[in-house]
């Protein structure tokens, strides 16, 4: 059973990384300065590397994300040329090259779910709500709950009509406290009552928000 303190298998490698409550890190999984939110897992064998992952994702076997980008424009795209270090050739690596690459960051947004072997390149952002089909290889940005399956991966369908994720997006119950899960967990069961009854409410928070602020 999960709890709110991470749980990660022994063989996993965990580096530099922050890890939510209530989040699972599955066998050989290698993350490497990587946020995690609360409620995500990472099943086995995923990499990930420079990268902001939301709450309530669901990312399979096997993934990649943010495979790291050689230097192709240089002579040699080899890493001797930015690790000399491991090779003789200087006393220093080259930082440089290591700070354009965590500028190229992939962030993902909440409750996504990135099917088995999937690839996440650099510098992606995908949309709330996403599906990532197994084996795709995403190489531009995803909107908010759209569906993208092959290589490289092209959008097929959204998960709900326009006004449907629009309500969701202004909901975000992945912001919910714990208390506001328990009590409501019933609910995501379906979802024509839950954006109706929720989207309201959260209507009136903002309106009642924005008088205080008036």
């Amino acid at each position: 059973m999960l709890s709110e303190m991470p749980t990660i298998h022994e063989s996993a490698r965990v580096v530099n990384s922050q890890i939510g409550s209530w989040t699972e890190i599955g066998p050989n999984c290698d993350l490497e300065e990587v946020a995690l939110g609360d409620y995500s897992y990472v099943i086995r064998d995923v990499a990930a590397i420079y990268s902001r992952i939301g709450k309530f994702c669901s990312i399979a076997s096997h993934v990649r994300i943010n495979p790291v980008q050689h230097p192709m424009h240089r002579v040699s795209q080899h890493h001797f040329t930015y690790r000399p270090v491991q090779f003789g050739l200087k006393d220093v690596d080259d930082e440089a090259l290591f700070c354009w690459r965590r500028s190229q960051a992939c962030t993902i947004g909440h409750d996504v779910w990135i099917g088995h072997a999937a690839i996440i390149q650099s510098g992606v952002t995908i949309g709330t709500g996403a599906v990532i089909g197994s084996g795709a290889v995403v190489t531009k940005d995803v909107a908010p709950y759209e569906v993208v399956v092959g290589v490289p991966a092209k959008p097929i369908r959204k998960r709900f009509p326009d006004e449907v994720i629009q309500k969701l997006l202004e909901i975000k119950w992945w912001d919910w406290s714990r208390a506001e899960l328990e009590e409501r967990f019933e609910e995501f069961m379906d979802i024509t009552q839950f954006t109706e009854k929720y989207h309201k409410h959260s209507d009136r928070q903002r309106r009642r928000s924005a008088f205080q602020r008036a």
